[in-house]
């Protein structure tokens, strides 16, 4: 190979690995904001047939399972998301959130909805637990959470063939081991549970049950706030 050759080799592939490097260091740079694109963009469309079908689907319910939000395990949700079985909404207005509600604790699962801590949970019956991540951004997931409900705000939860009002009557942080809030109660509850500022401790908001009407006879305020964006765009 003459040397004019072997130049405009290594200048071909100079010029690749240099893109190449280029490419990685703005992943890197940029790692946040790509991962908080992923989640925002994600928008399923929920009907009544759709939650009926997944109602019906096996989950992953083991909570050791559940790992950090990390780029990849967005990333490979995304990959996935025709996998996730969304069974219902969550909103509460003046927290501005809007999640749709999957099936399960999955890492696939936690990335991009709230998701239901028992297989035999039902709205409006018991205790209705949900988890979700608590994110830098304050706008995604169950970030809100964290920096807006108070007691006494209004949770709504909707399965598509009814609606359901819940109170804010506790606010408290807890061990991480406390797996105990999700066990069945008599009484009519929901336990939202999401990670405090250190990751160390949860945050745990209970609502009591106030009323439920069909979602066709739902005040119009609430089903326009259902059939908005997920508070994740």
């Amino acid at each position: 190979m003459s040397k004019r050759k072997k130049r405009k080799v290594g200048a071909w592939l100079f010029r690749i690995l240099f893109t190449i490097l280029l490419l990685v260091s703005l992943g890197l740079i940029f790692n946040q904001q790509i991962k908080n694109w992923m989640v925002s963009s994600y928008q399923p469309k929920v009907t009544k047939q759709t939650v009926k079908k997944n109602e019906k689907k096996k989950a992953n319910f083991n909570f050791k399972d559940a790992k950090t939000l990390t780029f990849s395990t967005v990333a490979k949700a995304r990959l996935n998301q025709k996998k996730l079985s969304v069974v219902g909404e969550i909103l509460v207005p003046k927290s501005n959130v809007h999640l749709p509600i999957g099936k399960g604790v999955s890492n696939e699962t936690l990335a991009l909805a709230a998701g239901t801590m028992r297989p035999d949970q039902k709205m409006g019956t018991g205790n209705y637990p949900l988890a979700g991540h608590h994110m830098v951004r304050r706008d995604i997931l169950f970030s809100p959470l964290y920096f807006k409900t108070k007691v006494g705000d209004s949770i709504y939860l909707t399965n598509m063939r009814r609606v359901y009002r819940y109170k804010v009557y506790t606010r408290k942080f807890i061990a991480a081991t406390r797996i105990d809030v999700v066990n069945q109660t008599k009484k009519p509850i929901i336990t939202l549970v999401t990670c405090d500022a250190t990751g160390a401790r949860r945050l745990m908001l209970r609502g009591k049950l106030v009323d439920s009407t069909s979602y066709a006879n739902t005040s119009v305020s609430i089903k326009k706030q259902f059939n908005e964006s997920f508070n994740n765009k």
